[in-house]
């Protein structure tokens, strides 16, 4: 059984993938059963993600299902291991009640080969400095304390680095408010975006900004993260947070539209060198906003 006697994001996927895998072959769990010897009742379980599928199961199903891609068998093979994997964020004392629901995103994050995000409000996560981020997390209605707003910092800075070490491809869209509106002080400000021009450079990452200008192309989507793994280009699942947890969509048919609009918002942005050079004059217009001060 997944850790804690409940899915896991990890569980949750590998079934979902010998699930998909199965249909496309045109068997049924009778005969994903007798190949490995369980009973119906263990394969509908692993296909939920209520319980986890042992490496060995999951080659004999991937055999059976005639999966041949070695990239798409690791991948599963990967998940099977990693079904009852304790999180790196489960090793900080603090969890508040908003971590669970960020673990589960985590875990998904972390596996990541391509992370594609859209946002329209905040500078996203993954490029975030501490300071903004403290500066978000002390606004949070659930009137956070000042110890625990700066150990859910030091979380996120962390994502950050696990991110930076697994070498994934990044591509983000941020509309302009996001950069331009005050922040909690002209230093922080400057600060956020200067790291964000630095980021821009570094290999495998893109940042475009979206003009304030084009506010039809900003409404085609609220908020969300495109995350892709073993290197394929589409997105294995979609995640949207709202006010009490996160929706994760991974039905190919309903991440459709999330790729459509992902492209509509690359096609309005400005280019990544614009981008730089946009992001560089709203920095310098705010240094000299405080020398005329």
């Amino acid at each position: 059984m997944p850790a804690g006697g409940k899915p896991t994001v990890h569980s949750r996927r590998l079934g979902h993938a010998l699930k998909r895998l199965r249909l496309a072959a045109r068997l049924d769990q009778e005969h994903a059963a007798e190949a490995v010897a369980c009973s119906i009742a263990k394969i509908s379980r692993i296909e939920s993600g209520a319980v986890g599928a042992r490496v060995g199961d999951v080659r004999v199903l991937l055999d059976l299902y005639a999966v041949e891609s070695a990239d798409e068998r690791r991948r599963l093979e990967t998940l099977a291991r990693n079904s009852n994997k304790r999180g790196w964020w489960l090793n900080f004392e603090f969890q508040a009640p908003s971590m669970e629901r960020l673990g589960d995103y985590l875990s998904l994050e972390t596996d990541a080969t391509y992370i594609r995000t859209w946002q329209p409000v905040f500078v996203p996560g993954l490029l975030q400095t501490p300071e903004y981020t403290r500066a978000l997390t002390e606004a949070n209605p659930e009137a956070l304390s000042e110890g625990e707003a700066d150990a859910i910092a030091t979380v996120r800075q962390e994502r950050r680095r696990v991110f930076e070490e697994s070498g994934a491809r990044y591509a983000a869209v941020i509309w302009e408010p996001a950069l331009t509106s005050p922040m909690p002080s002209a230093q922080v400000h400057r600060a956020q975006l200067a790291h964000l021009m630095d980021m821009a450079e570094q290999p495998k990452k893109t940042i475009q900004v979206l003009p304030h200008s084009e506010w039809a192309a900003a409404r085609v989507a609220p908020a969300f993260v495109a995350l892709s793994y073993a290197n394929e280009a589409a997105p294995d699942v979609i995640v949207q947070d709202t006010m009490v947890n996160s929706v994760i969509v991974d039905d190919q048919e309903d991440m459709v539209g999330y790729v459509h609009a992902f492209d509509a918002l690359r096609s309005a942005a400005l280019t990544p060198g614009q981008s730089v050079a946009f992001i560089r004059k709203i920095m310098n217009d705010i240094a000299v906003e405080k020398e005329e001060a």
